[in-house]
């Protein structure tokens, strides 16, 4: 059998020029071939679509009354982070529900939202009942609510109040049962009436972070302002009885 003949050293050097070319063109074009926006900032969380199952009862008794999905809508803005002070931070989770109040046996619609990015969760939600702020400052006195300030937020009575979130351990060991109730984090509430008049019912934005720390109350009166124009006034007593 014939020996094998060892590579030319000028093909070998030839191979090496052709590699470091390869390689060359491929870092130089790859920024052009490649998209920019590959390994950007991830997308930001959406709001779940609405969906076609049949809304509470209250809802139907409301004339007027949102969604969590439009309120969802509502809050998940793009500016959003930048009101918080966060403008780098993209909404990690989004979500929107069509509760009702509790105490009420389900005759009050009470949709809410929420927005979660990593330093700030912002929740917004809309009570239909017949308190006025008036009446909601008055039952303050018997809460827990701490740094209470009255307000007026696009001419509509308001009140600023701080108080401690719920927090609930799930032991997933146990069947996920869950645990005791604690006290959560410190939240800052802004509480607005539904219309001028005051005649009923409240918009409430809370926002609060696993720290501790709370934005400006700047925020949430900027939130406020882009929330707010987006939910119909207050129905009359008639449009909420149907």
């Amino acid at each position: 059998m014939a020996p094998e003949k060892e590579p030319h050293a000028g093909a070998q050097v030839f191979a090496a020029v052709a590699l470091f070319a390869v390689l060359g063109a491929a870092l130089w074009l790859g920024p052009r071939l490649v998209p920019s926006d590959v390994d950007s900032t991830p997308e930001a969380a959406s709001c779940p679509r609405a969906e076609s199952e049949e809304l509470p009862p209250a809802y139907r008794k409301t004339a007027h009354a949102v969604t969590g999905a439009e309120l969802c809508e509502a809050l998940n803005r793009p500016g959003l982070a930048k009101l918080l002070g966060t403008p780098a931070e993209t909404a990690t989770v989004a979500s929107g529900s069509d509760n009702t109040a509790p105490l009420t046996d389900g005759r009050v619609a009470r949709p809410e939202a929420q927005v979660q990015f990593d330093t700030y969760t912002v929740n917004v939600s809309v009570t239909y009942n017949e308190l006025s702020m008036a009446q909601y400052v008055k039952l303050m006195k018997f809460g827990e609510e701490t740094d209470v300030r009255t307000l007026s937020v696009l001419g509509r009575p308001a009140v600023l109040s701080s108080d401690h979130t719920m927090a609930i351990e799930i032991d997933l060991g146990s069947g996920g049962t869950g645990g005791p109730v604690g006290q959560g984090p410190l939240a800052r509430t802004l509480s607005v009436a539904l219309d001028e008049k005051d005649r009923g019912g409240y918009c409430e934005l809370t926002v609060w972070s696993d720290s501790g720390t709370l934005p400006d109350d700047s925020a949430l009166l900027d939130i406020a302002g882009t929330v707010l124009p987006t939910i119909p006034p207050t129905p009359t007593s008639s449009e909420r009885t149907g």
